[in-house]
């Protein structure tokens, strides 16, 4: 074996043309010579199962690349990570072999010391037992996780469980969630699910049993709680929660005291939703003090201000969307508020921005008529109304002005301000698109008030008041963990949902609520949100394309079944534990589930929602099983973006398509190429994964259609979001969407600059009766980086973008007009 290092270094040396470094510098400070016998071994052991796929030569090559002389050990554990990523382009194995070398490191770490294989088990389990106690005696833990049986729990860690992570899941849990002092971690990944599972269950009466029934839900990765859940579960104070919702009073009081809460809400790591729309117009009259208001605008820039000012936990800089109603006299500079231009003082580049757009403006574009901008103290019921009452009111108010008995409001067209919004959107990625309407009719909590906004993410449609703030918890189903022989395990999905709706509902309990409106509105409706990642994997797996009507019909069941089991979980937890407070005349009392609020909908407009009714289960018997006894949950389903914990659990994000073949991930180690790896899996069956192929992958950006030697077959299972059609995608969305109480992040994905294309897709969105859009996704924003590809193939050819409305706006951002799958910091309290 000498001989042999030594013939790989000496070859090394001379092809490097340049002397090899010796010297690394270990933890007491000793100098020792770089052990190459011991370099080759550890590859050696990290590429077991992966011999034929991975060259060891190479690996060591590249090592001797990334180090200096008196590198320390910390360092060098460090390059051979990155020495091995480099390699991750050419095949998914190497991704393995990185995920286990950073394992071996996090080991190292939590110990102190390096230890053999045949006595990892105990050391884990101890590493557990100490993690635990040390949190607890630093005051970083809850002093009740000291009431379980540690020691049972630790016999119950699966730790053959750390193989399920890849690199990039593995990283994002070293990098920010795993338990750590003074910068060393304690936590393994095992001993991590087991305390987010444990953080959970403190109130159960079985504490051991159910924090045991959650870790195995957790640690198969086939259900993830959201960001703030895997911050802070089993901490003393325990802000467990996603995201929540405000609205504000036209009231300047009202006004700081909800910056104020927001400022409390983003501190302890929530996402925020707030509505602004009562706030009166520019020109508008103050009484008080016989001036005129600056309308709406100054405000926000302040609350644009408090984003930037606080971080979520200390970790994260804060996120915020604030939404605005299209009546509003400030509704089109509202619209500029994230433009380049203008001045500066009336821009928000900091935070979100959404239209909260009524049924009626949508009616105006299609008929081309005018629109009446009204300031809320001359029309203060407006805000509150929807569908016909909301039509018959604003008429009054558009008769009332015409008569000269309102003082502020402006006639435009509605199709002009249709325009604006999509070229602003189009623009600057703002404001999104949602809809005040479907959001109302098809809520199941109608009765006790009014949804006057989304979330941060657009997914969360909940009601708020002046003393009710929305709170939204969230979590997600791992579709990819539920298909098992190229089959979908429906039963397995059943017994997630279960587990996952308990732990649900256990936060509302555990929950810490930096403001009393926050606590009143939760546990008084007891809303969460479990949603879905992983479809894209799913599909993949199943051997079914995106844009297919096989995808579309395995959404329909998909979801069908997801609701029922998810309602029936909360009507069991209702027997066991009592229903909601206000669930009495809510529209699940009454019998009205998701998809019969279609029939609701379509009602109130007076048109046509073509989406199928059909279904499949016994729901007249589950209706009748809730008016007996109620349900736990006035909200049960939302399906998030998730972008951080689908790269925890290794899925692609929420129900995307996948966005590229091939593409660039980033994070503290450095810059590396990842190709799908289900894409390379298939090719390899068919041996037809090579350099070559890799190099035109990398040249088309992903576009398998100008690859002539990859099958149609796989071209079209392989078509990424923007080679679908975005309508298409629309009626997916619409046939998840019927069995969705609550909304979705949907994303839309444009190719070209059409602007009439881009209104076809939103109006299709609203007419198939869907609440909320998320971003525009535009391809001009998506290059992947060609510095390794051989130039046979050519160079890349940057896209040019035009405006939709070019005798509007002529000015483009450089910046990318969306944010990219998992790099969208914004919105990492859905995730």
């Amino acid at each position: 074996m000498e001989s042999k290092n030594m013939s790989i270094r000496d070859a090394l040396a001379k092809d490097m043309r340049e002397p090899l470094i010796y010297s690394v510098v270990k933890r007491n400070g000793q100098h020792v010579p770089l052990d190459y016998k011991k370099l080759n071994a550890t590859f050696e052991r990290v590429i077991k199962g992966y011999e034929k796929e991975i060259s060891v030569d190479n690996l060591i090559k590249e090592v001797l690349k990334n180090i200096y002389d008196g590198i320390s050990t910390q360092e060098l554990e460090k390059a051979l990570i990155l020495s091995t990523i480099v390699f991750i382009e050419q095949d998914p194995a190497y991704d393995i072999v990185a995920s286990r070398l950073l394992h071996q490191r996090l080991f190292k770490e939590t110990r102190s010391f390096s230890v053999a294989d045949d006595d990892k088990l105990r050391h884990y389990r101890e590493s557990f037992i100490n993690s635990i106690t040390t949190g607890v005696k630093n005051g970083l833990f809850d002093k009740r996780m000291l009431q379980y049986d540690l020691e049972y729990l630790s016999n119950h860690l699966s730790i053959d469980r750390d193989k399920l992570f890849g690199y990039m899941g593995l990283n994002t849990l070293y990098e920010r969630y795993l338990f750590k002092i003074n910068n060393r971690r304690l936590e393994m990944p095992q001993s991590f699910w087991m305390r987010i599972a444990m953080g959970l269950a403190l109130e159960e009466s079985d504490k051991n049993s159910k924090a045991l029934e959650f870790y195995n839900l957790l640690s198969t990765l086939r259900y993830t709680p959201s960001t703030p859940t895997l911050f802070h579960s089993g901490f003393p104070i325990a802000q467990l929660s996603s995201c929540f919702l405000t609205t504000v009073k036209d009231d300047l009081g009202h006004i700081f005291k909800c910056l104020g809460d927001n400022a409390q809400l983003a501190k302890w790591a929530g996402g925020l939703g707030c509505d602004w729309t009562n706030i009166r117009g520019t020109g508008a009259y103050i009484k008080s003090i016989k001036a005129t208001s600056q309308g709406v605008i100054p405000y926000l820039k302040i609350a644009n201000d408090v984003v930037v000012a606080i971080t979520r936990s200390g970790i994260r800089r804060g996120g915020t969307c604030v939404f605005l109603e299209t009546w509003h006299i400030d509704i089109e500079d509202f619209l500029d508020l994230r433009r380049n231009t203008g001045d500066e003082r009336r821009r928000t580049h900091d935070m979100n921005t959404a239209n909260w757009i009524p049924d009626l403006f949508m009616k105006r574009v299609l008929e081309d008529k005018e629109w009446t901008l009204f300031s809320p103290e001359e029309t203060p019921d407006l805000h509150s109304l929807y569908g016909a009452a909301f039509e018959k009111r604003y008429s009054f108010y558009e008769e009332k002005a015409r008569l000269g008995e309102i003082r502020l409001y402006k006639v435009i067209s509605a199709k002009q301000l249709w325009r604006k919004m999509l070229t602003r959107l189009f623009e600057t990625g703002h404001p999104w698109i949602t809809f005040k309407d479907p959001s109302n009719i098809r809520s199941p909590q109608d009765h006790v008030g009014v949804v006057n906004s989304s979330n941060l993410c657009t997914e969360i449609t909940l009601n708020t008041a002046e003393d009710e703030t929305a709170v939204c918890n969230l979590g997600s189903i791992n579709l990819s963990q539920h298909v098992v022989n190229g089959e979908f395990d429906y039963t397995s999905l059943e017994a997630t949902i279960r587990t996952a709706i308990r732990m649900l509902d256990n936060v509302i309990d555990l929950n810490f609520y930096p403001t009393p409106e926050a606590k009143q509105s939760n546990m008084r409706h007891r809303p969460v949100g479990l949603g879905v990642m992983g479809l894209q994997d799913a599909l993949f797996k199943l051997d079914i394309p995106f844009a297919s009507q096989q995808a579309k019909e395995f959404c329909d069941l998909l979801m069908e079944k997801i609701s029922y089991f998810a309602i029936e979980t909360s009507c069991l937890l209702a027997q066991e534990r009592g229903a909601y407070a206000s669930f009495k005349g809510s529209k699940w009392e009454r019998g009205i589930f998701p998809l019969d609020t279609l029939d609701l909908l379509e009602r109130e407009r007076s048109s046509k929602i073509e989406v199928s009714r059909e279904s499949r289960l016994d729901w007249r018997s589950l209706k009748d099983r809730v008016k007996l006894y109620g349900m736990r949950n006035s909200n049960l389903m939302a399906v998030a973006p998730t972008a951080t914990i689908s790269t925890i659990t290794g899925c692609y994000p929420c129900i995307e398509p996948i966005y590229e073949n091939i593409y660039v991930e980033s994070n503290v180690t450095g810059e590396f190429t990842i190709v799908n790896k289900y894409l390379v899996n298939d090719l390899k069956s068919r041996n037809l994964w090579s350099k070559n192929i890799l190099d035109k992958i990398k040249f088309y950006d992903g576009n398998l259609s100008l690859i002539e030697e990859i099958p149609s077959y796989l071209k079209e299972k392989y078509k990424t979001a923007f080679d679908i059609d975005p309508e298409w995608l629309i009626e997916l969305a619409a046939v998840r969407s019927k069995w969705i109480d609550q909304s979705q992040s949907l994303n839309t994905f444009l190719k070209g600059v059409s602007g009439s294309k881009l209104s076809d897709i939103y109006f299709k969105s609203w007419k198939m009766g869907i609440k909320t859009n998320y971003y525009l996704r535009t391809l001009g924003a998506s290059q992947i980086e060609k510095s390794t590809l051989d130039t046979t193939y050519g160079f890349t050819q940057k896209r040019n973008v035009d405006p939709i409305d070019s005798s509007t706006d002529t000015e483009f951002s450089k910046k990318s007009k969306v944010c990219n799958i998992g790099v969208n910091q914004d919105c990492e309290s859905c995730q």
